[in-house]
């Protein structure tokens, strides 16, 4: 049975890690964006991991494992002893947000609220908290529970969600 694991690398190693995962043809999964670097004579566009030193496989007990003895992963994340894993349907919604990345941004912390399903506009599907409701737009944080981080995007507010608790 597979599940998905969350994997800690070494610090800006997670697209080293991507690469030596996939060579062992295990299911890996980086999230990534699109960011402006100021430096002081110029802007560049960098692509960077979402959270950084994460990424996340999609394996049996074995294979997650065997994707440990890669140099750039450190180690798996564990709580109370135990190995953690992540829903599919976190990853899944990180996915579908990710489609639309001009709007994302991680926090820390993990933000309280509303649980709802957006069911309608580019980010269908996707299941998160409501953390503010304003006028013209409503800002929804996805939480990646254990990882104590939480991915935002604004959501117009014309945008049909439905309360699930």
């Amino acid at each position: 049975m597979k599940s998905w694991y969350p994997l800690y690398t070494k610090p800006r190693h997670e697209a080293k890690a991507l690469e030596q995962i996939s060579e062992l043809g295990i299911e890996v999964f980086l999230p990534t964006i699109v960011v402006v670097k100021q430096w002081s004579d110029r802007k560049k566009k960098v692509t960077e991991a979402l959270f950084k030193s994460y990424i996340f496989i999609n394996a049996n007990e074995k294979e997650r494992n065997y994707a440990l003895t890669c140099e750039a992963v450190l180690k798996s994340i564990t709580f109370d002893g135990k190995v953690a894993t992540i829903p599919e349907s976190e990853i899944e919604s990180l996915k579908i947000m990710l489609k639309t990345p001009e709007r994302i941004q991680v926090i820390d912390g993990i933000s309280k609220g509303k649980i709802i399903l957006i069911e309608s506009g580019p980010f269908a599907g996707v299941e998160g908290y409501i953390n503010s409701i304003s006028k013209n737009e409503s800002t929804l944080s996805l939480s990646i529970e254990l990882l104590n981080r939480t991915v935002k995007v604004v959501i117009p507010s014309s945008t049909k969600i439905k309360a699930i608790n």
